[in-house]
């Protein structure tokens, strides 16, 4: 099997309760960073009835390789043991150099019926191209965040983002770069505009690229993973997941973050 293939048969193995075939596809020491699951690879083996009983599925709508990083878009069904009926997530697997599953990293959101640009939070391309490009829409990506997000030269936004097309996927933002001023200013109004303040990783594969970052929002610590597809050297579309970091009912002690 292929690196794509493997992390789909884990995916698959776990949704299943098919403690057999992770055992063959999973590094014994496998690092957990969900903040809910605990370390190891026995003890997420216990858990695995729990989404059984449940009938916890999942449906993988985007799946990237870059290097010994899988990364997927995913859509969680019957997910109450993750918080809500209906989740949408980002996960991140490492393999390590033999091709077993090593470290997982994700974060997620409750699926939203009602949107402000009428998308929803996962339609849309899946299609990878552009590979030759891969390394420059990475490192326009790494720009985009420490410029525009994290507030190095904001007034660049045009440098990034395509001002013909930016379909948006955030529920809350309408398309285009009208409807991402219409949020900056209403959160500003509100003194309640959310803060990058750390990139930790920047995965990509051909068009598309995956930041990780950290930062504040109403206060509090946030995980924030966004998903770009590139044109032409602009982002013209945009997925993202904000999670609230939790302190309480901590499962690990790893963190949400800690790439290598």
């Amino acid at each position: 099997m292929n690196k794509k293939e493997i992390v789909g048969t884990f995916l698959g193995a776990v949704l299943k309760n098919d403690p057999d075939t992770m055992r063959k596809l999973t590094n014994v020491d496998y690092i957990q960073h969900n903040p809910f699951i605990p370390t190891g690879l026995e003890p997420f083996i216990q858990m695995l009835p729990i989404l059984q009983e449940n009938g916890t599925t999942a449906e993988n709508i985007r799946m990237f390789q870059d290097g010994n990083y899988i990364f997927m878009h995913n859509i969680w069904r019957n997910a109450k043991p993750f918080g809500a009926d209906k989740m949408v997530s980002f996960d991140i697997i490492r393999l390590d150099d033999k091709g077993k599953v090593a470290e997982h990293w994700d974060a997620m959101t409750p699926l939203v019926k009602g949107t402000a640009s009428g998308r929803t939070q996962t339609d849309r391309s899946a299609t990878v191209t552009d590979l030759d490009k891969t390394e420059a829409n990475k490192t326009l990506a790494k720009s985009m965040v420490e410029d525009i997000l994290m507030g190095k030269n904001p007034n660049k936004i045009t440098d990034y983002i395509s001002s013909e097309k930016y379909h948006q996927h955030n529920p809350q933002i309408k398309d285009g770069l009208s409807g991402i001023m219409e949020v900056v200013e209403y959160l500003t109004s509100q003194n309640n505009m959310f803060k990058y303040t750390k990139i930790h990783k920047v995965l990509g594969e051909g068009n598309f690229v995956l930041t990780v970052s950290e930062g504040e929002w109403s206060g509090k610590k946030h995980v924030f993973y966004d998903l770009l597809r590139f044109e032409n050297g602009k982002a013209v579309e945009h997925w993202d997941v904000i999670q609230e970091k939790p302190t309480e009912g901590l499962a690990n002690q790893n963190g949400m973050f800690g790439f290598k």
